[in-house]
């Protein structure tokens, strides 16, 4: 099994999501311990926003391109064939300012491509990338979940990765962790609880 791990958040070591989402690679391990994991951290390694550099490399043939739109293409193949090419992928986003990390917006440009992750037919679009297990890892210093502060946030990714056939999704939450320190660690054991032992209950 191959499993895409991404972190987003620009916190380094403080980053609450950072710390689950590597407590959810580590159980996924445990639970299948031949999975081979790739990982991206859009903080340190930030991928370029997409651009009219991004649109005409796509549309330029290799030799004829410049080398910015080289680094465009070379970019876009090598995330979009991570996301493919994994069967899981784990993903932190926390909330900045009601939704997710410009970084991880970027990720998620590279990612939706006509042809390759989703398709219009005459029925209307359809996702390529059904049989993916998607699990989020969601984080916030308020409490955003069903709410509508939080529609840009948990709610677009659900929209979002459903738009790409992706239906097997499940959140990893810790919400209000700016609320000191009781609702912090409350809301910090929940996930931790939920990693450990629902997370993974049926492998």
């Amino acid at each position: 099994m191959k499993l895409l791990h991404i972190d987003s958040s620009i916190l380094g070591d403080n980053s609450a999501s950072r710390q689950l989402s590597g407590e959810v690679v580590k159980a996924w391990q445990a639970a299948e311990p031949s999975a081979v994991v790739t990982y991206r951290d859009l903080a340190a390694d930030a991928i370029s926003h997409f651009s009219s550099t991004t649109l005409v490399a796509a549309g330029t043939t290799a030799e004829l391109r410049n080398a910015a739109q080289q680094h465009e293409a070379e970019l876009s193949a090598q995330t979009l064939a991570e996301f493919i090419a994994a069967d899981a992928v784990v993903i932190a986003a926390p909330m900045y300012n009601f939704t997710i990390p410009t970084q991880l917006k970027a990720w998620i440009d590279r990612i939706a491509v006509a042809g390759q992750t989703f398709r219009y037919t005459e029925a209307g679009p359809e996702g390529l990338c059904g049989g993916k297990k998607l699990v989020i890892v969601s984080t916030s210093g308020g409490i955003h979940a069903g709410q509508a502060s939080g529609v840009a946030h948990e709610e677009y990714l659900k929209v979002m990765f459903g738009f790409l056939g992706i239906t097997d999704i499940e959140f990893v939450r810790a919400e209000g962790l700016a609320y000191g320190d009781e609702v912090r660690n409350n809301a910090m054991s929940a996930a931790h609880t939920k990693i450990s032992e629902q997370l993974f209950a049926a492998a």
